[in-house]
């Protein structure tokens, strides 16, 4: 059988994660979203130091379609320690037995699902937390992470550069488009609700931007779209006017960040997730068609209004740095190569 074509980065994830694991030895966790960008990378390191470190633990993954998953992922989802567990986020049957360790990743950011039916995503966000978080109070869990956004800031003030954990913006609640910030912001308060009066000990991840196998590149990520177009041989065309300003954190980081936040994290405490390198939208088509030595055409649409103000999605991470020793390793140049590299070798079977 092929080599994981991603072992240098779980190699990496487990260098930096190697002293958190004894903690679920021996132990069964409970993830939602494991098919997803963060759930992938999740079960991938999980896995990795599950085998490496003998630890002998069991995951429980909630999926909607485990025949699907069994298919499209077979060496994450057919290894002997994952179990599928069918069922809806906002419903599932509680699964039996105690789980130790909850990762609530479950979550539906498709830009063109929130135009049109944001009922929908609020819906599935606020219940399936809800429902997630009964979950650990049946089954015991000692700690229980949630994937949360920086959207539930609002929109960032173009003059703050990077945005903390006590900006007290958030979204504009007449506004249909917010339904997936509002969302999580309620999914943060049902976390502190039942930590409070049920004392399931939360810890949250406000996650920013994110490049790396597994990103959806057909969706609404730029860099993602970015990344397909030059793959694919064709021009990148940028519909606005390239100024807004982005961070993104690799894959493999997201990963060590997000197993710290949940195995080291304190509880009840919010942390941002993500890069503080800030740059232009037109800069990462840039560093994107560089970084295939290509000749793609990078076109850009939209012009630059007088007295327009920067848009920014950038956070500031100093609250992980200094609480949880967490850095970002792997920058954007490496982190677009590596990304390359795996979509190359995706056609390939491990």
């Amino acid at each position: 059988m092929p080599d994981n074509p991603l072992s240098t980065d779980l190699n990496h994830i487990l260098d930096h994660t190697r002293d958190l694991w004894d903690e679920l030895r021996g132990e069964r966790i409970f993830i939602t979203g494991g098919t997803g960008f963060f759930g992938c990378w999740l079960l991938e390191s999980f896995l990795w130091a599950n085998q490496k470190l003998d630890l002998g633990a069991r995951a429980v993954v909630l999926t909607r379609r485990p025949d699907s998953v069994k298919r499209s992922l077979p060496h994450l989802m057919l290894d002997p320690s994952i179990h599928l567990h069918e069922g809806d986020v906002r419903n599932f049957e509680f699964p039996k037995g105690e789980c130790s360790h909850i990762i609530h990743a479950a979550t539906e950011s498709n830009a063109k699902l929130s135009d049109e039916n944001p009922v929908l995503i609020l819906d599935t966000i606020i219940e399936g937390t809800r429902h997630t978080l009964d979950f650990a109070v049946h089954c015991k869990a000692r700690k229980f992470l949630l994937t949360s956004s920086g959207a539930v800031y609002g929109k960032q003030p173009s003059d703050l550069t990077h945005i903390p954990e006590d900006y007290p913006g958030a979204p504009d609640p007449l506004d249909p488009r917010s339904a997936y910030g509002i969302g999580k912001r309620t999914a943060e308060q049902l976390c502190a609700l039942y930590q409070k009066h049920y004392g399931v000990s939360s810890t949250i991840a406000r996650c920013f931007a994110f490049v790396g196998p597994y990103l959806p590149l057909d969706i609404h990520f730029a860099i993602g779209n970015f990344l397909r177009d030059v793959m694919n041989g064709g021009s990148i065309v940028i519909k606005g006017d390239g100024t807004p300003y982005r961070s993104y954190l690799y894959a493999a980081d997201l990963a060590i960040w997000l197993c710290t936040i949940l195995l080291r994290g304190t509880p009840g405490r919010a942390y941002n997730v993500g890069s503080e390198e800030s740059i232009s939208i037109a800069e990462v088509a840039k560093r994107v068609v560089r970084s295939v030595s290509s000749n793609v055409k990078i076109e850009i649409q939209g012009r630059k209004q007088k007295n327009q103000t920067l848009e920014r999605y950038v956070p500031s991470t100093q609250k992980a740095i200094t609480e949880l020793n967490l850095r970002q390793t792997i920058d954007l140049d490496q982190a677009i190569q590596h990304t390359v590299q795996f979509l190359k070798s995706k056609t390939q079977e491990f």
